[in-house]
This record gives C-alpha cells, sequence and structure tokens, in this order.
C-alpha cells in the first residue's frame, strides 16, 4: 500500500510512496504525533534526480526491517530540499557543523521539537540500522544527554557569526561602506582582489578552479566575464574563456543532445555526475551567451544554441514553464542512457564513421567510466582531425552533424532518466532571463517567446493571495512559500524580459516584487532567505554565500541593481548595497562562494549605463521586430548593439518617446522621425544619435 506521501506535490516525496516507511511530510502533524509518543523524528531531506538519494532508498527505506524500528522508535520525516530549502539550509548548517561535510541524502535526528541532537549524510543500510538502533538506547535510557546536546547544538547555531564575517583581512571589511571611499573600494581595490584570489585557485591546465570534483562555476565567469568589461583584465577574460571550452568539449557537457551535467567527478570534466538541473543549464546559458559576445568564439555560440535547445526541448513542461531536473540513474543505473563503447558506434555507425567518431568522442578501448564503456567528449573539432577527402568527400561539420543525429536517434531509444517536473519559481527565473537575454544576443525570437510564456505561467500559477509561492506541479501549486531567492532570480527575469519585448507588465510585477522582498526579506540590515511570514524554524535561514546557485541575498541584489538602472530610484540602490554588505565575507576571502554577489557587485560598479531606442511615434519597429518602415535596418542594428554591448550594469529599453510606464523613454524624441539612441551612464546622457556606429558603447 502507497504511504501518505502518494499525495504529495514533490516528484522526489512521491518516489517514496511505495515504501513501507511510514513517512510523513514536513509540518505541524509529524510533530505532534512525536510529541504525542515521545519518540524523535527522523528527518531525511534529498532531491528527485540524486543518485545517493536513490541508493539510500533501495537500501533502507525499501527495506521492511528498517521501516519496522522506524515505525517503533521514530516519526519519520521526508523533506524535498528544492520545495523546502529553508528546512534543508537550517539543517545542512548543522550536518557541515557536526560533520565537517554535507551533501544528500542528509540525514539528521531531531528531538520532538525540532531541535537536532546527531547528523549525517547517506548511510549503508547495516550502518543505518545501527543508528537507528543506538539513538532509540539513547533516547530511552539517557534523554537528559540527548536533550542536552540538543540545547548546545541550537544555541551554538543561534550565536554562530556568518561564514567568513571575520578575518577578513585589509580593506575587505570596507568593501560596501559608506561613503566616497566605499565608491573607490567598490569601483577598484578590492574588486580586482577578488579576482586575483580567484586566480590563485585557478587550474591552467584543465579550466576550472581548485581539483576534484568539479562543479560548473557558473556565477564566477559571469563576475570574471563583467570584471573584464569593466577594467579590460586580460585575465580575467582567459580564466571564463579556459573554463567554458573545458567545460563545453568534455563529458560533463552532453555532445549528442546538449544540456550539462551537475559536475565532474574528476578535475579533467571527463565523467560527470550525470543529472541535468535546469538552474545549472539556465545559468551557463546566459554565461555562454555573453562569452560568445565577448570573444565571437564558435564554440560558444553552438553551446549556447544547443543549451536553449536542451532546456525547451527536453525540460519544457506541458504548461509552458519549466522542469526542475532529468535524473542522475536510469532504471537505477547511473548514466545508462549516455555512455558507449566502441562496437556500440560501429553498429550504429559502420565500421569506418564508427571508428571515427570514437576518435573525435574519446571513447577508448578500456572505457573512460564504467564496463568498458565511455562518457563522450569533443576535445577537438571535426575539422582539427577529419579532412573531406577522407570523409567521402563531405564536410567535417556535415560528416558531425549526420553522426550526432544518428547517434542521437539511437540513444533516444534506450531507457530513459525520469524527470522531476517540478517547477520552481527560483530556477524558472533563472531561465527566463537567460532565454530573453541569449535570444536577443543571437536573434532567436522563440526563445524570447518561450521566456514569456514561463513568466506568465508561473505568475498565473505562483501567486496566492498576493504571496509568492515556491513551486507547482501540473498547475498544482505548493504550500511552501517562496524565499528570497525566488523573488530576486524571478524579478531579475521578468526585467531582462521587459526590456527584450517591451511589455510594461513585466517590469511592473518584478517591481512589485523587489518592493514586497524589501517586507517580507529585509530585517534592518539583516537579509533572510525565508519571510517573515514564514513558519518559523529553530534558526531564520540566512545566506552566507552562494553555491551552485545565486543565494536569497545576491539574487535580490543583482534584481535591485537592474532595478535602479531601469527606473532612476536610488532606494533599489541602497537595498542592493543592503544585499551585498551581507555578502562582504565571503566576497573578500573566498569569492568562489561569491560569484553572483560579486557580478551584482561589478554592475554597480560600472553602471548604471542605459540605452534608450526610440521609435518615430509613426512607426518604427517595436522591440524585437524585423519590420518597420524604411530606416528598420539601421533601427535594428542600434537595438542589436544595445544587446551586445558587454559593458557591465547595462539596460536597454526600446519604444515610442513617453511610452506610459518605461521611465527611460520619458522626454526623448525621436530625431528628426528617425529611430534614435539615447546613451547614458550615471544618468549623464551623450547626444542622441540616429545611427548605429555613433552608439558609444
Amino acid at each position: 500500500m502507497a504511504n501518505r506521501l502518494a499525495a504529495s506535490l514533490s516528484p522526489y516525496l512521491r518516489q517514496h510512496a511505495d515504501n513501507p516507511v511510514d513517512w510523513h511530510e514536513w509540518g505541524d502533524e509529524a510533530f505532534a504525533e512525536a510529541r504525542h509518543r515521545d519518540v524523535p523524528v527522523l528527518l531525511s531531506v534529498g532531491y528527485a534526480a540524486c543518485h545517493w538519494c536513490h541508493v539510500m532508498a533501495h537500501e533502507s527505506f525499501e527495506d521492511a526491517a528498517i521501516a519496522a524500528q522506524l515505525a517503533e522508535g521514530f516519526v519519520a520525516v521526508k523533506v524535498d530540499r528544492e520545495e523546502r530549502p529553508d528546512v534543508d539550509a537550517v539543517y545542512m548548517n548543522v550536518t557541515q557543523a557536526l560533520t565537517g561535510h554535507g551533501g544528500w541524502p542528509m540525514t539528521v535526528l531531531l528531538t520532538p521539537d525540532g531541535e537536532p541532537f546527531y547528523a549525517g549524510t547517506y548511510f549503508p543500510r547495516e550502518q543505518f540500522s545501527s543508528l537507528l538502533h543506538s539513538i532509540g538506547e539513547l533516547w530511552r535510557d539517557d534523554r537528559a544527554r540527548v536533550e542536552g546536546a540538543a540545547r548546545s547544538i541550537v544555541e551554538a547555531m543561534q550565536t554562530r557569526p556568518p561564514a567568513d564575517a571575520t578575518g577578513l583581512g585589509p580593506g575587505g571589511d570596507d568593501l560596501l561602506g559608506q561613503g566616497d571611499r566605499a565608491e573607490r573600494q567598490l569601483v577598484g581595490v578590492d574588486l580586482t582582489r577578488a579576482v586575483v584570489g580567484l586566480r590563485r585557485q585557478f587550474d591552467d591546465g584543465r579550466g576550472g578552479f581548485g581539483g576534484a570534483p568539479k562543479f560548473p562555476p557558473s556565477m564566477t565567469l559571469e563576475h570574471l566575464l563583467r570584471h573584464h568589461a569593466r577594467t579590460g583584465d586580460a585575465d580575467a577574460l582567459a580564466m571564463a574563456r579556459r573554463t567554458g571550452e573545458a567545460m563545453a568539449r568534455g563529458g560533463m557537457y552532453d555532445q549528442l543532445d546538449g544540456g550539462f551535467a551537475r559536475y565532474s567527478v574528476d578535475a579533467d570534466w571527463v565523467v560527470p555526475h550525470f543529472e541535468k538541473m535546469l538552474y545549472d543549464n539556465a545559468q551557463l546559458l546566459r554565461v555562454y551567451a555573453h562569452l560568445w559576445r565577448a570573444t565571437g568564439d564558435d564554440w560558444a555560440r553552438r553551446v549556447t544554441y544547443e543549451t536553449a535547445d536542451f532546456i525547451m526541448r527536453r525540460l519544457g513542461t506541458s504548461e509552458g514553464a519549466f522542469a526542475s531536473a532529468l535524473d542522475a540513474d536510469t532504471d537505477g543505473v547511473e548514466g545508462l542512457t549516455y555512455v558507449w563503447n566502441e562496437e556500440e558506434l560501429v553498429e550504429v555507425l559502420g565500421r569506418g564513421d564508427g571508428a571515427r567518431a570514437a576518435e573525435l568522442l574519446g571513447v577508448t578501448r578500456h572505457g573512460t567510466f564504467e564496463d568498458g564503456r565511455s562518457t563522450l567528449q569533443l576535445r577537438r573539432d571535426p575539422a582539427e582531425l577529419f579532412s573531406p577527402e577522407v570523409l567521402g568527400d563531405r564536410s567535417p561539420d556535415a560528416w558531425w552533424s549526420d553522426v550526432r543525429a544518428r547517434l542521437r536517434s539511437v540513444r533516444a531509444e534506450r531507457p530513459q532518466p525520469a524527470r522531476d517536473d517540478k517547477v520552481v519559481t527560483s530556477w524558472n527565473g533563472l531561465a527566463i532571463a537567460a532565454l530573453a537575454e541569449a535570444g536577443m544576443i543571437l536573434e532567436q525570437p522563440s526563445w524570447v517567446a518561450a521566456a514569456r510564456e514561463a513568466a506568465d505561467v508561473v505568475l498565473a500559477t505562483h501567486v496566492v493571495d498576493g504571496r509568492l509561492r515556491r513551486a507547482s506541479l501540473k498547475g498544482r501549486v505548493s504550500e511552501a512559500l517562496a524565499c528570497a531567492d525566488d523573488y530576486g532570480n524571478l524579478a531579475e527575469g521578468l526585467l531582462v524580459l521587459h526590456q527584450a519585448n517591451g511589455e510594461t507588465r513585466h517590469a511592473e510585477v518584478a517591481i512589485g516584487l523587489l518592493d514586497d522582498a524589501a517586507r517580507r526579506f529585509f530585517d534592518g540590515d539583516t537579509v533572510y532567505d525565508t519571510g517573515s511570514d514564514a513558519s518559523q524554524l529553530f534558526i531564520r535561514p540566512r545566506s552566507d554565500g552562494d553555491n551552485a546557485e545565486p543565494c536569497g541575498a545576491s539574487s535580490l541584489a543583482s534584481a535591485y541593481v537592474m532595478a535602479f538602472a531601469l527606473t532612476g530610484h536610488g532606494e533599489y540602490r541602497e537595498r542592493a548595497l543592503a544585499c551585498l554588505s551581507g555578502l562582504v565575507g565571503v566576497m573578500a576571502s573566498n569569492p568562489r562562494f561569491a560569484g553572483w554577489a560579486l557580478a551584482a557587485a561589478e554592475a554597480l560598479a560600472a553602471g548604471p549605463v542605459q540605452v534608450a531606442v526610440v521609435d518615430p511615434a509613426d512607426g518604427g519597429a517595436a522591440a524585437g521586430s524585423v519590420d518597420g518602415p524604411p530606416d528598420a535596418a539601421e533601427a535594428d542594428e542600434m537595438w542589436l548593439r544595445a544587446w551586445r554591448s558587454t559593458s557591465p550594469g547595462l539596460v536597454r529599453v526600446r519604444g515610442a518617446a513617453d511610452a506610459g510606464g518605461v521611465p527611460l523613454l520619458a522626454d526623448r524624441p525621436a530625431v528628426d522621425g528617425q529611430t534614435t539612441a539615447y546613451v547614458c551612464r550615471g544618468f549623464v546622457c551623450d547626444a542622441p544619435v540616429t545611427r548605429a556606429d555613433e552608439m558609444n558603447i
């Protein structure tokens, strides 16, 4: 019989609906039962695409003996970290403090009041059974010791300073201080020092930072690109470029179907942990579009197209938004869908093309993964290996396109990883921003249209009684309230979309979200991850820095910077500074974990740069259009230049003079009836121009 998780919104929780464990969802009911029975709570936190979560489920949670142990001595609570990042964050901090590391599945023992007294991650079955036995005895025979440990942990966590808040070194604590000195710090010394710190950790030979495992440093790459654009630092661009190409050519990137896996288990980007997350791919789509914009590299353009296609095709939901992830496993085997051996390539392509494909894609006799099979890499372009004569007079690009299509077709017939169809507000915000911006940079209106559709779905579904919610599934919205990163990332996505399509409603909703966020997440100078109306945990979560995705404070900071540039309202700049001030420590001491905060700081230091393209009142191409009056080609070239400028902190709008709801178009006429560009820096404007080559951006 299915347990109570069968009715859950979360696909991850429903994966456990057939467990013999009597699972509860997180909530008052579970803790009331624990108090009534006078037993501890076993909290298990994971997510649908997590490989080791699946392993622990198969080993322990599907085991009748383990289920009996849990039923006798515990109330078992299962949490989807993606639906309840607040619960995950609070108890992950405990886990890391107690064990020195973290990860999923996370396993925490709590008192009936939610106070933690033991924490860990994955436990093999026998070890887990032994743990349950020992904790049961301790709870029964030495309750005072357990409760004392819980009180000590709670007190320590409540008085613990934010990570890296001390010991910043000279100038670190002044990065975002007050007055003229703060501006000098922001524009020069400390932002440069952050890049110097990254340089010390950079892997020159293989790209990326540090050793194995290697995660895609999406936000750090954006930070480096913005720093290069603002300062001309060639080394910042070189680090971003080397890392971007290494990731794109390795096995972490799906060479057949597009999209990036969660991380590489090795330092060479060869073997991935195979789950594909929306938040990774949305951030990387934006990064690769910016890499192409900065360098013109063909590989960056190719990966931008393929990643956008992957997001829309593989993660697009029937409602029009974007799903959370593809699983790491297929039929319980990690990588089953994706890896190949030489014989399989020959079977699909024939002996000649199969051998050439193996050489191109790094498929070896011994394999690079498991059981003699290999992940697919593209370390060199086909033209570097093969001449048209070798390929039967086919061009290398045409040959590879045909080979790729044939392999992808056969792979599609293999068992496929499951998809977590949960629509997360924050991650859809990242996707909306990425698709809208990449679509404008590369002149792909269908990407902008996909971003618009996703925005409409999220706004129609995830706003309940004026309060943004965290997630939905097939139109059914979660009870979980949205967190700070949901507000920040969605607001930024809407502001980018407003710039792309000219619809003022997106800007109006975004500004409303940011004003609401100031009321819900700010307490004086402190920015919290959960709202003032959220259910109270033993500590209110507050992010110390960025991790796999922007934290609440940095996502809000970035959106406030953009709102300031678009509206000119100084309170948004002040809110951005308030958000960043809480992240000063990690920005100064460990910039790898402050990528988005530093990217926002770069935009703040460089901007605002504002471009208003004003069309004549009697016609003129609408934003993103290719139609219009005789000067439409020149007008569209001005608009394209506005999107292809690498200037950090730049915003752009297009429309008729004095268009309602667009401050940057106010009192700016079209000169001599021609489409006119106004370029302003720090609210000081150049003379209006009517030719693209006269725009100074």
